[in-house]
């Protein structure tokens, strides 16, 4: 075939984009048990890790613009698991951190990594490989992400 580059099977893309589709799938049911949905997911990762972020640090942080970001914390302060709060001296400036209901999801979180680790890892493919797999994708995220 001519242009053998088209091929779906030679894109770098496809299996990424359908990795990325089946291991969200899988912690679907997780996040349904939580009551969140997958990006509101990784929010509450972030705050876990950094008890408050600006909007601006949470976007940049999930590679998203903050017209993404901004209603899904809007959804998840409805939900009580985020709170909103602008910043005094410069009022663009909003803060958000986890409210206690967001807090407690963490406990119910816990176990979901070792679950997703259980289903991917196997004989063939090692925890160290999805050390390495995971080392190469941060660094064309890096690259990717330059400014």
């Amino acid at each position: 075939m001519a242009y053998e580059q088209l091929k779906l099977e030679n894109q770098i893309c496809f299996p990424l984009y359908a990795t990325s589709h089946l291991i969200t799938r899988e912690y679907q049911p997780y996040l349904d048990k939580l009551g969140v949905t997958y990006p509101q997911y990784l929010v509450l990762i972030l705050l876990w890790e950094y008890d408050e972020m600006t909007i601006n640090h949470i976007a940049e942080k999930l590679i998203l613009k903050t017209n993404t970001v901004t209603p899904l914390l809007k959804r998840m302060e409805a939900l009580e698991i985020v709170e909103r709060e602008r910043d005094t001296v410069d009022s663009r400036k909003v803060y958000i951190r986890l409210t206690e209901h967001g807090m407690k999801l963490r406990e119910k979180a816990a176990s979901i990594p070792k679950r997703l680790g259980e289903k991917i890892l196997s004989d063939e493919f090692t925890m160290r490989d999805l050390m390495d797999l995971q080392s190469q994708l941060y660094a064309i995220i890096e690259r990717l992400n330059a400014k």
